[in-house]
């Protein structure tokens, strides 16, 4: 599996592009911004982008939604309830001070436990709600993909609509931590981290 990383916009949100070595289909996990790195990134590696995955529908993870299937035609995936999201990221970023086109809405929506499949790559959905209600992380062979619900030594915020604390914590500790300690975890933001290190020494859901 192919898995190439780039930090986009200016709150550096971490977009994934994955790809199949075989069939070289691909999809691209929240391309918050700068798509013109993440084509070019897709076409230095002769892929076809097939998925346009959201892990959840905050502006600097899906502001790139738009342009991004107007260039390819990839198909936009996120979770049924933080959908609604992509028809106000216009108005969300503003209040931030930032900018962002509102997103087409998609064309498949996720559940807890689906699976997407592109070329021989079968990702695993996992509802990680708390950070948004719609929150998902997304696992294939010891790696996840967490957006905002996780960071290296820290969690998503729970300040924002929709957030909410508890879940978050229930969402850390009942799903990703039991994914196994060597899990590696691909983060929104920042460094990758393991399972094993934040179940150690992560001071909101550590000593777990």
């Amino acid at each position: 599996m192919i898995i190439k990383e780039l930090a986009v916009g200016m709150l550096m949100a971490n977009c994934i592009i994955l790809g199949c070595e075989k069939t070289k289909e691909a999809a691209v996990i929240d391309p918050g911004d700068e798509t013109e790195r993440i084509l070019f990134s897709l076409a230095d590696s002769k892929l076809k982008l097939k998925h346009i995955i959201n892990t959840h529908g905050h502006f600097d993870h899906v502001g790139g939604n738009k342009e991004m299937k107007e260039a390819t035609g990839a198909d936009i995936l996120i979770h049924s309830l933080d959908a609604p999201m992509l028809s106000r990221l216009s108005s969300d970023a503003t209040l931030f001070g930032f900018s962002a086109e509102n997103s087409p809405p998609p064309d498949r929506t996720l559940e807890d436990n689906d699976t997407i499949t592109f070329g021989e790559i079968r990702l695993k959905v996992i509802h990680t709600p708390g950070h948004s209600p719609g929150g998902i992380s997304l696992y294939i062979d010891s790696n996840v993909f967490v957006g905002d619900t996780l960071f290296a030594g820290s969690i998503g915020r729970t300040d924002l609509p929709g957030a909410d604390f508890n879940t978050l914590i229930s969402s850390i500790k009942n799903k990703l931590f039991n994914l196994g300690d060597d899990v590696k975890v691909f983060t929104g933001h920042g460094p990758n981290t393991t399972i094993g290190r934040e179940k150690l020494s992560n001071p909101f859901v550590g000593q777990f």
